[in-house]
Parts: structure tokens; sequence; C-alpha cells
């Protein structure tokens, strides 16, 4: 038997040895329970996996619910918080904030080109959000959070093929209620938020929630003489408001307006040194004082350097209405209708070589540094049900505008370094083929190679601004969609989604070169003579060989080094043969998705499922310049992604329903996965024929019979691997476990509270999360693993038992556990790589107050 079919053995012999063992644990807890026993509450958690509340146990999909005592117990404030409860989750950034993705059972959609849309959704209040990073904000006050893992496109739309993350905030209640906090903490943290809630009628209500936060950064800086001023990375300065207001004018109508706002003006992010190359040498000696890049590296240092600055500007805003209206149709069927409109921007900068050498770089200004999203989007579904059947139809209509300003800009170091690097590449090796012919090599000065290539004088080749893209991309998508449960018998369920979407995406791309590429152009001119020319004035001597020999010791080097020198010349941010172009693309898809789920009750307390799902992730293009050698390719579309997902899965309540046992073996293929990888000058989105991901899922929740003292904790193993087809460029990935994918990840947590007096309780939270070794790049360069690690939190409280005030002294990454978050080859550095790194270790207080 090969290892995969022994691991698929094994997985299979896991789960039926914990069906076995769930099947027989209710009733042995059932035996021994007493009549005083506390009353049932965890099988009572509902969701709305299926956008109608259902008990959790009952919905025949792997749910992780985090409820609100939950996410305050665990700090969490946003979705990169959240992953520390959720195994199976990873949540990461790279360049900016604005860069942020989610992964579940790895599969996700890296960063880093707005045009590729997200594999986990984000829904926020039953609008769904055009990406990841236009989701990652603080989430204020939260009712709960779903983590719906495989594909839920049936119910939630195109772009959820590997899962949801469903997030319910707190709405508006009849109840006068005044709620603040404040927070202080290490690396100057500051924070403090507040809401008010109150009736405006008998059937009128609102919430006000505002947040204030702000702390110095968690990463230093050598900022080699600037101009960079901050010598700090990664702080926080934002702050947030969102407005409800609700109406309910007859027992049968309700509306729930929502107006959000949210700014972060901030500095992110930089990236530390994993290995030096031998380009660090040559950044060492461009750089003010001598050093560029740490010179031993160690992580723990989280030393970067950056003499350019790396500010960012985000503003979030948006509008919503949800009607709810019971009509006197087919039993008092709900209809329901999501309208919403959301406007996103982000002005980033960064220092693209990620050293104290001035080489390359993008300052923060909208003309060449802003992504944007303007998206309407409108859902309408009734939905009813009958002894037989839950059902529920659906209309979906969203039309997003995307813009995007790119730019680069050339550093008084480019040129020197550059021609340094290009010279002792070639060089050296034309000195080796003229050894034998008694022929030397002048290798001085190398700065000045590339200028006498192009005949231009040294300094002048790469000056000033080098590349200004604009791209406009709009996409309309329009959706009918039903999701039916079907009840066969009392025990037997079968559910039946389907949803076809149409998508149409049109992008208008304009590239200009504000400073001429005059080096690229020049040496595009005549590639041949000017390289050979180049050659000439460094061979020795040159000039008195005959000319005969002159022409034949060319004719023999040029055409191998031609091509090498002037593609260097004409990296995409220098290329001339870009200058001017305009493209326009479009591409129309129409594609069906959907879902059929039997379940069983074997028991009140036993359920067990099966399911087959089909999903879809929509094709797109690539918003950057993109060649082959040195030709620009207009065609920058990739296919939309597809996955077929099978569970098995196994829902039980124990213990009266105080304890929570649930698991799921999975198994998904993907087609055309959409890969965004980083190729050293432009990231380009290639399909992967084939990735398949299967697994097991499992979830404890407990309410155990200690009163006060609940614990929480879940595992998911996964094989997420790539097909065994050759991918250009990728040779490392066939056949083998995909990044960001750990085979195992867990967690675990455990919350007991207590009460002191007659007044006063206490409350103590203990998580953490555990992920196995994985490998951080897009390319599986054995440079870009992680080793295992555990992420540790902790909070203790003291406060009144009607929760009037609490007092909470918490930290997170307690044991300052260094992990990498993304790795990359450091740009136009040959052998050296760099990573952005996770949070370290963070404590403050925390002050709660309610009336």
């Amino acid at each position: 038997m090969d290892s995969r079919k022994l691991q698929r053995s094994l997985l299979s012999h896991a789960v039926v040895v914990a069906l076995a063992a769930t099947i027989a644990g209710p009733a042995l807890a059932q035996s021994t329970s007493t009549e005083n026993e506390a009353p049932t509450t965890l099988s009572a958690i509902t969701v709305t996996a299926q956008k109608r509340e259902e008990a959790l146990q009952d919905v025949p999909i792997v749910i992780n619910v985090l409820p609100e005592q939950l996410l305050q117990d665990t700090g969490v404030r946003d979705i990169k918080d959240m992953q520390v409860l959720v195994p199976g989750l990873t949540v990461t950034s790279t360049q900016s904030a604005a860069q942020t993705t989610a992964r579940i059972r790895g599969i996700g959609t890296v960063g880093d080109n707005p045009g590729l849309e997200s594999s986990v959704g984000i829904v926020i209040d039953g609008v769904y959000r055009a990406r990841n990073s236009v989701g990652f904000g603080d989430l204020g006050e939260m009712e709960r959070i779903e983590v719906l893992k495989g594909p839920q496109g049936t119910v939630f739309g195109k772009n959820t093929s590997a899962g949801v993350i469903n997030v319910i905030t707190r709405r508006p209640s009849y109840t006068q209620a005044v709620e603040g906090e404040v927070t202080v903490g290490n690396y100057g943290l500051l924070g403090v938020s507040g809401s008010y809630n109150d009736a405006l009628s008998d059937n009128a209500a609102f919430r006000i929630f505002a947040t204030k936060r702000k702390r110095d950064g968690v990463d230093n800086v050598d900022t080699s003489g600037g101009p960079r001023q901050e010598t700090d990375d990664g702080d926080q300065n934002y702050h947030s408001l969102r407005g409800q207001l609700l109406l309910e004018p007859t027992s049968n109508l309700n509306i729930n307006f929502i107006a959000d706002y949210t700014s972060r003006e901030e500095n992110c992010c930089v990236s530390m040194t994993t290995f030096r190359g031998p380009t660090a040498a040559i950044i060492d000696a461009l750089t003010p004082g001598g050093e560029g890049i740490i010179p031993v590296v160690d992580l723990d240092r989280r030393l970067a350097y950056a003499n350019r600055t790396t500010e960012q500007d985000l503003k979030d805003k948006g509008v919503s209405a949800e009607v709810n209206w019971t009509t006197p149709w087919a039993n008092d069927a709900v209809l329901t209708s999501i309208t919403a409109f959301r406007d996103w921007e982000a002005i980033t900068s960064i220092d693209f070589d990620y050293s104290g050498a001035d080489i390359l770089y993008r300052p923060p200004n909208p003309d060449g540094s802003l992504v944007k999203f303007e998206n309407f989007s409108q859902e309408l579904r009734l939905t009813g049900s009958s002894d037989r059947i839950d059902w529920m139809v659906g209309l979906f209509y969203s039309d997003e505008d995307l813009g995007r300003n790119d730019s680069y800009y050339f550093g008084a170091a480019y040129e020197p370094y550059l021609s340094t690097a290009v010279a002792s590449q070639v060089l050296p090796a034309i000195a080796a083929q003229l050894a034998p012919l008694g022929l030397t090599v002048n290798t001085a000065n190398p700065a000045t190679f590339l200028s006498q290539v192009s005949g231009r004088p040294f300094g002048t080749n790469f000056t000033g601004q080098g590349a200004l893209d604009r791209y406009e991309q709009n996409a309309k998508s329009a959706a009918i969609f039903t999701n039916n449960t079907f009840h066969v018998t009392d025990a037997l369920d079968v559910t039946l989604g389907l949803r076809y979407t149409r998508e149409k995406k049109t992008l208008q791309s304009d590239y200009t070169n504000p400073n001429g590429a005059q080096g690229c152009a020049a040496t595009l001119a005549n590639p041949a003579a000017r390289v050979g020319g180049a050659l000439a004035q460094r061979i020795n001597g040159f000039g008195s060989l005959p000319p005969a020999l002159q022409q034949q010791l060319l004719a023999g080097l040029v055409p191998a080094v031609a091509p090498q020198v002037a593609g260097f010349m004409c990296l995409p941010w220098a290329n001339i043969a870009h200058n001017g172009r305009s493209t326009f693309q479009e591409r129309t898809e129409k594609e069906w998705s959907g879902t059929l789920k039997v379940a069983y009750d074997w028991s009140d307390d036993v359920m067990t499922y099966v399911s087959a799902s089909r999903g879809y992730k929509a094709g797109g293009f690539n918003l950057d310049r993109v060649q082959v050698g040195i030709t620009p390719v207009d065609d920058t579309a990739f296919d939309g992604e597809f996955v077929d997902s099978y569970e098995l899965g196994l829902k039980t309540n124990w213990a009266d329903g105080n304890l929570l046992f649930n698991a799921a073996l999975f198994h998904q293929t993907y087609e055309d996965f959409q890969l965004n990888s980083f190729l050293g000058t432009a990231f380009v989105v290639r399909s992967i024929p084939e990735v398949t991901s299967m697994g097991i899922d499992a979830e404890v929740l407990w309410q155990t019979r200690m009163p006060g003292l609940m614990l929480q904790g879940g595992v998911t193993y996964a094989e997420t691997e790539y097909g065994d087809d050759i991918v250009p460029d990728l040779p490392l990935l066939p056949g083998n476990q995909m990044s960001f994918a750990p085979k195992w990840s867990g967690n675990a947590s455990a919350t007991y509270q207590w009460d002191i007096g007659s007044a006063l309780q206490g409350r103590f939270n203990i998580g953490a999360k555990y992920m196995s070794e994985y490998n951080t790049g897009s390319d599986l360069k054995p440079q870009k693993m992680q080793d295992a690690y555990t992420v540790l939190n902790a909070r203790l409280g003291f406060g009144r038992q009607d929760q009037r005030w609490m007092l909470e002294f918490w930290g997170q990454n307690l044991t300052d556990e260094t992990y990498k978050q993304v790795g990359i080859d450091a740009p136009i550095q040959t052998g050296s790589f760099n990573a952005f790194l996770g949070a370290p270790r963070t404590y403050g207080v925390t002050l709660r107050m309610r009336y």
C-alpha cells in the first residue's frame, strides 16, 4: 500500500472510531445525569449558515461558532485575531494591511493583486465584502462569528469556494444601555470604545458604536539615513464609527439601516531578511553607514531596513438596509431584501527593495499608489417552510468598480545596484570564456557597466518615476439561487441547493513611463551593438586586436549575453515597450454551482450527514505589468476556479446538550486553482490544473459539570496538495503540500468563571493555536518554510456579577513566538529571502463598563 492510500485508510479508520465513540457517548452521559443538573445551553446554539435561524447541530455543514463572550475573552477585534480560535484557518498580511488573505484548510487566495477575488468570503451583517482585505478592520460589537468550511457558493455566492466568515454584529434593542471600554498595553497601546443603545419609540430603536485605537509599531526599522523618519513599523492608528436604526412599524415588518466608517492611517509593512544572498554585499556598499541588510539573520530582533516610508491610509465606508417582511403568503413566508453600497480605498507606500539602500520605492500618493472599490449589491430572497420542506429562493446582483493606480520610483542607488549585480554575473562568465585566448576582462567599477551598454551618462538611465499605470475594472454579477431541505421522514432530511451565476468583467489598462525609460530605450535600439560595445570596452587590449578577430569574439559572446542584459535594462517598471500601451479586455462567465446533502438523525443526540458540493470562483485579470522576456503581454486573463467537495459528517450532543462533539471527513478537488505568485518583478495569477485537499475536522464544546467551566477545542488534519502537472517556473509544486497549508492545526481554550462573595466575580480564559510546519511561499522554495509553532493567549478579569464593570489583564502570544506569515524572494536580489512576521507578544489591561 502506498503512503497516500495508507493515509486515506488511517483517516477513514479515525472517522469510524469517532463515530462509534460518539454514538455510545451520549447514552453514557445521559445515564449519569441528575435531575438537578444545569439546563442545556450548548445544544441550543443557533446559526444562520443557510440564511435562516437553525440549531447548530441540525445544520449539515462544518461550522465553528464564536459567540460574543468567547470573542471578548480572546481579544478578537478583526478577522486576523480570530484565527487562534479556528483550526484550519490562517490569515496573513504582506505589503500592507490592504493585502490581507484568509485561508481555510490550506485553500485561499494570495493577496497583492486586487484583480484576484477571495476564496474565503467575508460577509458582515449580510453584506458580502469584495476582498478579504476590505473586511479587515475593527469589527466592533459582535454577536457572533460563524466560520463555514468548504464551498458555500449556493447560499453565499460565487467567491466562497473555500468557505465563509460570517460576522453578525449586535443590533439595536429597546433597552437603554451605555457600554464603554478602555485598554492600555505595551508598545504604547491605548484604545477606547463605547456604544449607546436606546429606544426612540415602541417600534424604533438605534445603536451607535465608536472606537479609537493607537499603538506604536512592533517592528524595529533601521532607516539608513532616510528620508524615512519612523523607526518602527506595524503600528495602529484607526478609528471606526457605526450607527444602526431599527424600525418595526408592524409586527410583520422590520427594517435595519446600518452606516459605518473606518479610517486607518498607519505604517505597514516591512519585512525581515531570512537569507542573505550575494547581492546583500552590494546593497551594504550602497547604503550610508555600510549596512543595508541585517549582517546576521536574527528574526527575534524584528529588525528591518527601510529608507523609504511605508505609510498607508485606508478608508472604508458603507450603508446598508435589511428589510424582513413576514408575508401573508405560503405559510407566512419571509421576504428579505438587503441593499448595500460600499466604498473602500487604500493609499499605500512601499520600500520595494526592503533594504537601507535607496533602490526602488512607491510613495504614498493617490496618483500613483491607490486601490479602490465601489460596490453596489442587492439581494432578495423568499424563505418559507411547511411540515415537509424548508425552502428558499433568491436573486442577487452586484456592480463593482475597481480602480488601481500603480507606480514605481527609482532611487539614486538603483542604477549602481542593478549595474553591479548584472556585471557580477556577466563579466566573470565572459572572462572565463576569454581566458584560454590569453585575454582578460576589466571588472573594476561595475556600477558603470549598464551606462556603457546604453551609451548614456552614468546616473541618467533610471531616474524619477519609472512607471505609472492605471487600471479600471468593472464586474457585474447576477445570480438566481435556491436552497431547500426536504424532511423525507422525521429522521431523514435531504437538502438540495442550486445557483446560476452570470458574471461580466471589463478591464481598461493604460501604461506609461513618465521618465521615458531612457536606459531601456537606448539599449533596445540595437541590443547586440549596445551590449557588444560595452563588452569591447571591458576586454583588455580589445582595440589592438585585428578587426576580424574582434568581430569573431563578439559574434561568439554577444548572442548569449545580449538578451540577458537587455532583460535587466528593461524590467517591467523600466520597459519602454509598455510606454503608451492601452488595452481593453472583457470576459463573461455563466456557471452553475450547487449542493446535495443527506442528513439522518439516529436519535435526538446523534446526526450524521453526507454532502456533495460544486463551488465556483470567478476568473479575472492580472492588474500588473506582465511580460514574457521584454515583450508585454496584452492578455492578462485567468480562468474561473472550480471545486468538487465531499463530506461525511457527524454532529452529537452529550451530557443533556452541554457537550457537543462534531467531526467531518472531507475531500475537495480544485480545478484551475488560481495561484498568485511573485515572479520577482510582478504578481501573476496562473491556473493550476488540480489541487486536492482531504482530511478531517473535529470540534468539541463542553460546558462541564463544574459550574462556570467551559472547554472548547478543535483539530484539522488536511492533506492539501498540488496535482502532478508541471507548472512553468514553479518546479517544486507537482505532488507537494500546498503553501500556507499545515497538515495539522488545532486550538484549545478553557474559560472559568466564579463568584467572589455576593457581588463580584472572576473570569479566566486561556487558549492556544498550534500549526505544524508549512511553507509560506507560493513557489514552495525551502527557504520559506515555517517550523511548527504554538501561539498562547490568556485573560484574567475581575468585576461585578451584574457586569457593571470588569477589569481584565490580558496577553497575546505570551511565549513571544516568532513566526513567518509570508515568505518572499527579496525583489531583484538573487538568492536573498525575506518574510513578513506575525505579531509579537502583547499585553495590557482592559476596563469594561456597562450601564
